[in-house]
């Protein structure tokens, strides 16, 4: 992956479809996510909108989705383990950013000081 590929948590996501100014300039950067991440983005979506805007969102997103390897799912679980505060999807998104060698995204308090993170907050 180049320099200018992250790993896009479920908060950055939010952020960039709300406008938020200080992720513009990721979002023509190279991204990928999961598919728990997609699931908890759509999930989110419905709370605030119709199912069909929600579901168009997602959709449109769908292109980004990388594998998530059994690997990756126990490495992820062990850091659960370690930090129970942390989401599922949050762990697993985190592992997957580390074994493609890109910064994980978000603006996640929990993630903050954590290494290989680009942390960005409002």
């Amino acid at each position: 992956m180049s320099e200018q590929a992250y790993f896009f948590d479920t908060y950055a996501f939010f952020e960039i479809i709300r406008g938020n100014q200080t992720y513009e300039k990721y979002k023509d950067a190279g991204a990928m996510t999961t598919v728990f991440n997609l699931a908890e983005l759509n999930y989110g979506l419905k709370k605030e909108t119709s199912k069909e805007k929600a579901d168009k969102i997602t959709d449109k997103y769908f292109s980004l989705l990388v594998e998530v390897t059994a690997k990756d799912l126990k490495d992820a679980m062990d850091l659960k383990t370690r930090n129970r505060k942390l989401s599922i999807p949050d762990v697993i998104g985190y592992t997957v950013a580390k074994s493609y060698d890109v910064k994980f995204l978000t603006g996640d308090q929990e993630f903050k000081k954590m290494p290989n993170v680009e942390f960005v907050k409002k």
